[in-house]
């Protein structure tokens, strides 16, 4: 918004010409970090004594650490105000010719609806179990392939590298992709491996959305556990997008060249600003928590990243600690499954408890200890997946 306007202003007015300073990207990443942020510190506190006023606290559950008892009285929903940080600062110095970002905030907003359903349902209703998952999947599905179908269909343009950056994107039919078909896979460590999987794609594309959402959402148990690493892959996928969107650096690097995705960086900031933000009052002990409306949002827009950038492949580790809680689930409950003993009807475990960082404040680890671990060993595998983009 404001950057056609001072775009507009810069071009019909010569004394305004400083205003040219707004199309360098990373200067309106800058200023979209600092919109989101300020957002979040204004909105939060009315927030969390809104929220807190009409009772709308985090359902605890009986069988999880009696450490989260406590937690009881806490107000929840917290990502509703990550979200708005995040749209207003990047509609307002975003790009509105570049169909990518609106790609991302086209999940981001879905999978947020769904995610305020579900705490809605939980709160309002008083029902644990909130919206039914196969409803959630099929939801989450839908989203994904409306927004990957119109990536595919109408937002991947035909260019001249030399020109790509500076002309208009909205193509329709289906594109040529300047790196090759839209359909490849790009896999890290692998100089000359792009297997095109065609029509697979699609189905591909979704499981990674539908996927990081979830995996996400099961992150989300200890205080500013998930906003952290999301904030870290946030800024990993800003440093993608830019190189991914410039064709120098994609060429020199041997990566997918993908024009108009750098604007992408403008939503990453964004994402950071947001995060920060919220992790102000989500930090131990949380005045707030983010509820699936956050959750399920922010991973859905980590996975729609991965997708749009050609990193769908690096992004599991770079995210490796949200696969980690997702496996860790299916791994409990698959074993459980498998050993249950007909005479008494239970199974075996192999975690003391499922999502993993449960296991370890079950072992006795403190809850801040936990999540700066994880913290620090998200930005170690963030380091080695910006290593993987030399690496080739």
């Amino acid at each position: 918004m404001l950057y056609h306007l001072c775009v507009w202003l810069a071009d019909n007015y010569p004394s305004l010409s400083a205003l040219n300073v707004v199309r360098y990207q990373t200067f309106r990443a800058m200023l979209s970090f600092f919109t989101a942020i300020s957002i979040a510190f204004l909105i939060g506190p009315h927030f969390i004594r809104w929220m807190q006023a009409k009772k709308g606290v985090q359902p605890i559950r009986d069988d999880g650490p009696e450490s989260h008892f406590s937690k009881r009285n806490t107000p929840t929903m917290g990502g509703t105000f990550i979200l708005l940080a995040i749209f207003f600062g990047t509609v307002m110095w975003a790009r509105f010719d570049h169909p990518y970002t609106w790609a991302v905030l086209l999940v981001m907003a879905g999978y947020g609806a769904i995610g305020f359903w579900d705490d809605w349902k939980k709160i309002q209703y008083k029902d644990p179990r909130g919206l039914a998952g196969r409803k959630k999947l099929f939801w989450q599905t839908l989203i994904a392939t409306v927004a990957m179908v119109g990536v595919y269909l109408w937002a991947l343009p035909t260019f001249d590298p030399q020109i790509a950056e500076s002309q208009p994107i909205w193509r329709y039919g289906l594109p040529n992709f300047p790196a090759g078909s839209p359909t490849e896979l790009h896999v890290p460590f692998f100089k000359n491996f792009h297997p095109d999987i065609g029509w697979l794609y699609l189905p591909f594309a979704v499981l990674v959305i539908v996927g990081t959402s979830n995996a996400v959402n099961l992150t989300d148990g200890l205080d500013g556990l998930a906003i952290g690493p999301t904030m870290i892959e946030s800024g990993t996928f800003a440093v993608f997008a830019y190189v991914a969107g410039n064709s120098v650096f994609s060429n020199y690097l041997n990566i997918a060249y993908v024009p108009g995705v750098g604007e992408l960086i403008i939503f990453c900031a964004a994402t950071i600003g947001a995060g920060l933000g919220f992790l102000w009052y989500n930090t131990y002990p949380a005045q707030v928590f983010m509820g699936d409306v956050g959750a399920l949002a922010l991973g859905g827009a980590l996975g729609a990243m991965a997708v749009v950038t050609k990193n769908e492949i690096v992004s599991a580790f770079i995210g490796g600690i949200f696969v980690l809680e997702a496996v860790s689930v299916m791994i409990q409950v698959g074993y459980y499954k498998a050993t249950i003993d007909p005479k008494t009807g239970k199974g075996k475990r192999i975690f003391l408890m499922a999502p993993i960082h449960h296991h370890f404040e079950k072992k006795g680890w403190p809850e801040p200890r936990v999540i700066v671990r994880f913290w620090i060993i998200s930005i170690l595998l963030a380091l080695g997946g910006l290593a993987t983009l030399k690496l080739r």
